[in-house]
């Protein structure tokens, strides 16, 4: 359903090097940098899905709030992985991975990178 998502970024050095970290972990790699726009897809795609980019409008990245987007992770260790790279790479918690009550197997952690962009990585997958 989803074409792409983009979140912003005010700093794209240290966003990338903020993805870089965390994306391969689920499955995702850097593919594309262009000025102002670094782009990660998933192995076996073509096109990226998920984008680090400067606002085209100039004014400063600021987080949407309300807004998290969830990536797939495929097992619930990498749901782990994922949360303590994006710590370790300057991120925040902002839920520790476990299981969630949506449903019985609703696994997942929520992180914000280091401009306040909120993610999740979650499996759904029994273990």
């Amino acid at each position: 359903m989803l074409l792409y998502t983009t979140v912003g970024t005010n700093d794209l050095d240290h966003a990338g090097r903020f993805y870089d970290a965390v994306l391969p972990l689920l499955g995702y790699a850097r593919q594309k940098q262009a000025p102002g726009e670094i782009g990660y897809a998933a192995e076996g795609d073509v096109r990226c899905r998920f984008w680090v980019v400067e606002p085209f409008n100039r004014e400063p990245a600021t987080f949407g709030n309300g807004v998290t987007i969830a990536l797939v992770a495929p097992t619930r260790a990498a749901v782990d992985a994922f949360h303590a790279a994006a710590l370790a790479a300057g991120g925040s918690d902002e839920g520790a991975p476990g299981l969630r009550p949506f449903h019985a197997t609703f696994y997942a952690a929520f992180i914000r990178d280091p401009d306040g962009n909120k993610l999740a990585a979650v499996c759904e997958q029994a273990e």
